[in-house]
């Protein structure tokens, strides 16, 4: 959503990063989902995976969700590097953010995602804040 605002409207560097930016948006709902699970099959009663036929979250299927959305991650990351400098940090911080969490949600049980909600550390996010504005200054995302 914030692309066109990021490239100050110039159509080109859009299109070129389009692509990119629907990726990463679809990582972080993605990861979203899977870290709020809880709360979205029991108190909403919704399942936002496809690959959930029985309505149970398998090893199996947690596996096949968070290889698509490294997949997602993996396929954003060039879109971040050509992003304009004045927009680049913000962006590249939220992408370790949220990789942090898919880290984390990465090694949890399918049932410590199924009765909680995984989160990244204050001590871990200034962390993020400090490197990701470090790599960034220094132009070695």
């Amino acid at each position: 959503m914030c692309l066109r605002i990021f490239v100050k409207g110039d159509q080109a560097s859009y299109n070129a990063l389009e692509g990119a930016a629907r990726k990463l948006g679809s990582a972080f709902q993605k990861v979203n989902f899977l870290r709020d699970f809880k709360a979205d099959t029991q108190g909403l009663e919704r399942s936002y995976f496809p690959n959930m036929t029985s309505g149970e979250l398998t090893a199996l299927v947690k596996d096949e969700i968070i290889a698509d959305v490294q997949q997602d991650f993996d396929d954003a990351f060039e879109g971040i590097k050509g992003l304009p400098k004045d927009a680049r940090f913000g962006v590249y911080l939220a992408y370790k953010y949220y990789l942090q969490l898919l880290k984390k949600l990465r090694s949890a049980s399918v049932e410590t995602i199924q009765t909680g909600r995984i989160r990244v550390s204050d001590l871990q996010k200034m962390i993020l804040l400090a490197t990701s504005y470090l790599r960034n200054k220094m132009g070695v995302l």
